[in-house]
């Protein structure tokens, strides 16, 4: 495997010739993959082709299901549980031996929870949206082949993450919640109201004011000022 690290060469028409990639976009903003789809999908000159789109968990399984990508394109924040959950109910794909389906997470978030844990979940690679079209196809193919790829200011992070004895260790507390839990916490700590949460994450009001209740029980906290306090203390905000 060579070195994580983000493409910086220039993919033009000669590049993409004879190079194939059938890819899934996975991002809940509408817009965003639209904006990706004419930057990558031009499948004549970019060698991409993209087969389909998913805006949350539940439509993210079941087109990769249908479709058996090459690469996935995953938002690391999406309704329904995350990128991380995309990533543990599509494990039977990543592990096939023949044909598996790679990810490589596209996010706007380089928060240390956020990259540890869907490389945990077995993405190949993890960059920013501000990465360019040109950057993005190049790494695409790279995945493809195997590698992984990382945005250049988180492949030093990610590497002393798994490589060094210093690397922190597993917060117990954050471990007692689940997935849905956390999506709540995070929104929690930036200032959401409970109709604005139940909104994104597609549920209703009283179920966030049960995922709330029960993450001031595992936490042992009184109020959600007490949860911010503790959410920005590990940086998850």
């Amino acid at each position: 495997m060579s070195e994580p690290t983000e493409a910086n060469g220039t993919t033009g028409p000669a590049e993409s010739a004879g190079r194939h990639a059938r890819v899934v976009l996975v991002d809940d903003h509408r817009m965003f993959r639209t904006g990706v789809q004419a930057e990558i999908g031009q499948t004549a000159q970019t060698g991409v082709e993209v087969v389909g789109e998913a805006a949350d968990v539940d439509q993210a399984v079941t087109v990769i299901t249908a479709t058996r990508p090459e690469v996935v394109l995953l938002d690391v924040h999406l309704p329904g549980g995350g990128g991380v959950e995309v990533l543990r109910r599509c494990a039977p794909l990543m592990g096939d031996a023949e044909r598996p389906v790679r990810f490589l997470a596209l996010s706007v978030s380089d928060a240390a929870e956020d990259v540890i844990g869907v490389i945990r979940g077995g993405a190949r690679g993890y960059v920013t949206k501000t990465i360019t079209g040109t950057d993005l196809v190049d790494s695409i193919f790279r995945v493809q082949e195997g590698d992984a790829v990382f945005s250049p200011r988180l492949a030093g992070f990610v590497l002393d993450a798994f490589a060094s004895t210093d690397a922190p260790p597993v917060d117990e507390d954050l471990d007692r919640l689940t997935q849905r839990e956390r999506e709540v916490l995070r929104l929690i700590a930036r200032g959401y109201a409970y109709k604005e949460i139940a909104k994104q994450l597609f549920i209703s009001v009283k179920t966030v004011e049960s995922h709330v209740s029960a993450v001031l029980r595992k936490l042992q906290l009184s109020n959600r000022h007490e949860l911010t306090r503790w959410a920005t203390a590990r940086r998850l905000v």
